[in-house]
């Protein structure tokens, strides 16, 4: 595995780590059981991808690293302070559809900026982003 296959796939990771943190943190939050429900699904795509991501890193002897600790002090405040002023469906939603335009603009940089990252880990990245994309689609419906 390259470098920049190893990098890109260690970014994924960490997109899909956080987005799994946050899921758990603000479904607490969640009242309607609709939202509830979208919210667990694409909690376990995440981990689907997750899972898939660590096998992967796994074949060379990897162990994905955890997202930085200052992304994730601010982005559990980030949702806890949102939480505090209005914890409604609307708000909830517009949270996680911020997480995931901040996904998709990560995967997307990291995935021009690895331009020899295997086409496995490009397809990875790629799925990610779509995650992202459809579930910010179905949040909508709450805005």
């Amino acid at each position: 595995m390259n470098n920049q296959t190893r990098e890109l796939l260690q970014e994924c990771s960490s997109g899909c780590k956080m987005a799994i943190r946050s899921i758990d943190q603000i479904t607490e939050y969640a009242k309607e059981e609709s939202l509830e429900l979208i919210l667990n699904r694409y909690r376990k795509e995440h981990e689907n991808l997750m899972e898939e991501i660590i096998r992967l890193l796994a074949t060379d002897g990897i162990t994905p690293d955890e997202p930085g600790t200052m992304a994730t002090a601010m982005a559990w405040t980030n949702i806890e302070l949102k939480m505090l002023v209005d914890a409604d469906s609307h708000q909830i939603a517009k949270v996680m559809m911020d997480g995931c335009n901040m996904g998709i603009q990560s995967a997307s940089e990291y995935k021009n900026k690895y331009t020899e990252a295997s086409d496995e880990s490009i397809s990875i990245a790629n799925r990610l982003i779509g995650i992202e994309e459809r579930f910010m689609e179905e949040l909508r419906g709450y805005m």
